[in-house]
């Protein structure tokens, strides 16, 4: 099995710690952040964010280990920066009809 060289293993070794930073910033904000808006945007972010570290930590690996370009990868995180967005919207919709209809049911009973 070839091994990976110092001067590659480093930088991959810190966009992995990066990445698990970040995405512990966004559980800690998950759980410190009181409104549920606040709330949907720290692990968007951070899941966004320790994704993109990740995926760009094991396409170096793969490139280097192969001795060719390799972004398969890409593929899997462009899905994933589709899909996140897409279902904070719908999320945030969901929580704003219920918001709504909670309000109307609290006027109707006053």
């Amino acid at each position: 099995m070839t091994e990976l060289p110092l001067w590659a293993a480093v930088p991959v070794a810190l966009l992995l710690v990066l990445a698990g930073i970040v995405t512990l910033v966004g559980s800690l904000g998950l759980l410190r952040l009181r409104d549920f808006r606040q709330r949907m945007h720290a692990p968007t972010m951070g899941m966004t964010m320790g994704a993109f570290c990740v995926v760009l930590a094991t396409t170096a690996v793969a490139s280097l280990l192969q001795n060719r370009p390799i972004v398969h990868e890409w593929l899997i995180s462009l899905f994933l920066f589709i899909t996140a967005p897409v279902t904070a919207i719908l999320l945030m919709q969901s929580a704003l009809r219920r918001q709504r209809a909670r309000q109307d049911d609290q006027e109707k009973a006053e």
